[in-house]
């Protein structure tokens, strides 16, 4: 062979070298992944609410990874109805790690964004609840006690007839009783302590925002006790007299009758 045909086969082995080395240097294009239809992501993020158990019987329940599914609905698929209930399953899967703030949040959301969704009423009880799982006893700050009311007060008069009405309503009650208690026992501080004008403003709060709740008599008694302490001994012996007309069996009833008749 030639030393021109040798050069010639060098230089085309060059070449082609080259163009492999040149072909191997380039990245090869990521592969994207394809999202799940929505539907299939939402029926997976229920699965993923519902946990598992650990070693057959140990439930064990993790709703970070439902969040995670719920909210690649949302953001792949912005306009499905499935959309609109993620927003609500990320909302139950806060309340059910007791992140009741992060809950609240999402409820509250909903509502203003679907005002007209058949979960409106659904949205209000589960607000209510995020501020109920969280309230004081009562000797305590009772101020999650009114947020909660407030939401049960806006169900029970805008959807009165919800599925969540009844147990709205028993709810309503059991609150109300807990900041009766509370104002009660302020008052009774103040009147042990000698301020008896401090606690006879309790009283007539308690009679005034409170009636019908089991209170009304001991609360008359003690308010016409700190009407007399304080020398409005006409005022008190009305209040007495109205507490043995309208509570004849009852055991204050019989207290300010003793007071009338003692004058003491």
């Amino acid at each position: 062979m030639s030393w021109g045909e040798s050069g010639l086969i060098r230089l085309i082995a060059t070449v082609i070298f080259g163009l492999m080395a040149a072909t191997g240097c380039k990245s090869t294009p990521p592969a994207f992944e394809e999202v799940p239809a929505a539907d299939e992501l939402y029926e997976q993020g229920l699965v993923e609410m519902e946990g598992k158990k650990i070693f057959g019987f140990i439930p064990w329940q993790d709703d970070s990874k439902a969040i995670e599914t719920f909210q690649t609905i949302i953001d792949n698929y912005p306009y499905s109805d499935f959309a609109v209930l993620a927003e609500l399953k990320i909302a139950d899967a806060y309340f059910n790690g007791q992140k009741y703030e992060e809950a609240l949040s999402y409820y509250r959301d909903f509502g203003d964004l679907h005002p007209q969704h058949a979960e409106v009423p659904y949205t209000i009880w589960r607000s209510a609840l995020c501020h109920e799982r969280r309230v004081h006893p009562p000797n305590r700050d009772q101020t999650a006690t009114r947020e909660a009311i407030v939401y049960l007060d806006r169900l029970l008069l805008k959807y009165p007839y919800s599925d969540y009405a009844s147990e709205g309503e028993e709810l309503w009650r059991e609150l109300r009783q807990r900041l009766a208690e509370y104002v009660l026992g302020i008052g009774d501080f103040y009147r042990k302590r000698g301020e008896f004008e401090s606690a006879a403003e309790r009283y007539r709060m308690l009679l005034n925002e409170y009636p019908g709740l089991g209170f009304d008599a001991s609360t008359l008694y003690w308010l016409g006790v700190c009407y007399w302490e304080m020398n409005r001994t006409e005022e008190a012996e009305r209040i007495f007299q109205s507490l043995v007309q309208n509570y004849a069996d009852n055991e204050f009833a019989t207290k300010a009758e003793k007071r009338i008749a003692s004058g003491e």
